[in-house]
């Protein structure tokens, strides 16, 4: 799980960030230790507590990103929030906790308030780069995710950490100079004129040129230079003899000129090609997105409605357990209504657990 953090300020605007519609599905999961009920009104309360003290970054923003191909149950999210803030210093904080859903992958935001209510003073954050990288290499390997070459080795956190010379030596490497050498020599037997050498060639997608230096030579696609003789295997005479039109021929930097011209060509056609193809698929994949996010959506507020009464009938019941007026009084002289408290709230606690869990099982 990839987890990046930062101190900051401008709760307002990071409200609004949250909240944003660009993504499919938003959920404000919890908000701890506010009194407002929703998430800008929860910012609000930590930007007013800060000003009384100095701090002027009085909240610590934090995202948590699994791997793209893992499902990752709500449970582990708290769990891994849990175990950052305590490794920060930031329990028993008030906290947000916000989920996204954007193109079928899920990922969370946690906002903890750096302000000592007690102290009145900004809890100091040193290291956490270091802190939440270690987290994350351990949650990793914990939950047996593939991890980042990054994580791994620094090194290999570039995928073109490799020179030019290294790549030109890896593109030669993977050619056969026998089947180029092949191809020269058919081109060259079944010719009898410049004309047809220099088709055949074509054909092949190679290019005839005149050399800087008296002779011939052939340019590919890739603008690496072969000598018709060497190459072919007949000597220089034999070359000119039927190449006899040199001036007709181009220059070595001419040809590349047109190879080049020709290739960024072909590649725009190919483009203009490939674009329409793309366009018209996404425009196919974006509706087929919106009807998907829609009807999660109308499922998501089924489930919401569903589990909101649910919560109020079962309110209902369990408070009706409990007798008042001298009944009242005597359950509790007897220790009843000590013992139906507990039923309740372990109750309460199971049907927490149950709705986090179907919600678990729609998103999934």
């Amino acid at each position: 799980m990839i987890l990046q953090g930062n101190q900051r300020g401008g709760a307002r605007d990071l409200a609004v960030h949250l909240l944003k519609a660009e993504n499919d599905h938003v959920e404000i999961h919890e908000l701890r230790g506010f009194v407002s009920d929703d998430l800008a009104g929860a910012l609000g309360e930590i930007h007013a507590v800060s000003r009384a003290t100095k701090a002027r970054q009085f909240m610590f923003s934090l995202s948590l990103n699994p791997p793209s191909e893992e499902n990752v149950s709500t449970k582990d999210f708290e769990e891994a929030i849990n175990r950052i803030e305590s490794k920060l210093g930031l329990s028993g904080q008030p906290r947000a906790v916000v989920f996204h859903t954007k193109n079928g992958r899920r990922h969370c935001h946690a906002v903890f308030s750096r302000i000592d209510a007690q102290k009145m003073k900004a809890i100091p954050l040193p290291y956490t780069r270091y802190k939440l990288r270690e987290i994350s290499r351990d949650l990793y390997i914990e939950n047996g995710w593939k991890m980042p070459r990054g994580f791994i080795n620094s090194q290999n956190r570039d995928p073109n950490n490799f020179t030019l010379a290294q790549w030109q030596q890896a593109k030669r490497a993977g050619k056969d100079p026998r089947g180029i050498k092949a191809t020269l020599q058919d081109c060259w037997a079944i010719s009898d004129t410049q004309g047809a050498f220099q088709q055949a060639l074509l054909m092949r997608g190679f290019t005839l040129a005149r050399g800087d230096r008296r002779g011939f030579v052939v340019l590919d696609q890739q603008l690496e230079i072969y000598n018709v003789a060497k190459w072919v295997g007949i000597k220089a005479k034999d070359a000119r003899a039927k190449l006899k039109d040199e001036e007709k021929l181009p220059s070595v930097q001419d040809a590349r000129t047109s190879i080049a011209t020709n290739m960024t060509s072909h590649l725009g056609t190919l483009k203009q090609a490939q674009t329409a193809k793309l366009d018209a698929r996404s425009s196919l994949l974006k509706q087929q997105k919106n009807d998907l996010t829609s009807q999660h959506k109308e499922e998501r507020r089924i489930l919401d409605e569903k589990q909101a009464t649910q919560h109020m009938q079962e309110i209902k019941q369990r408070q009706a357990r409990f007798n008042t007026g001298l009944r009242g009084i005597w359950d509790h002289i007897t220790g009843k209504y000590n013992r139906i408290k507990k039923q309740n709230e372990m109750e309460t606690y199971l049907a927490h657990q149950r709705d986090r869990n179907e919600k678990d099982a729609l998103i999934f």
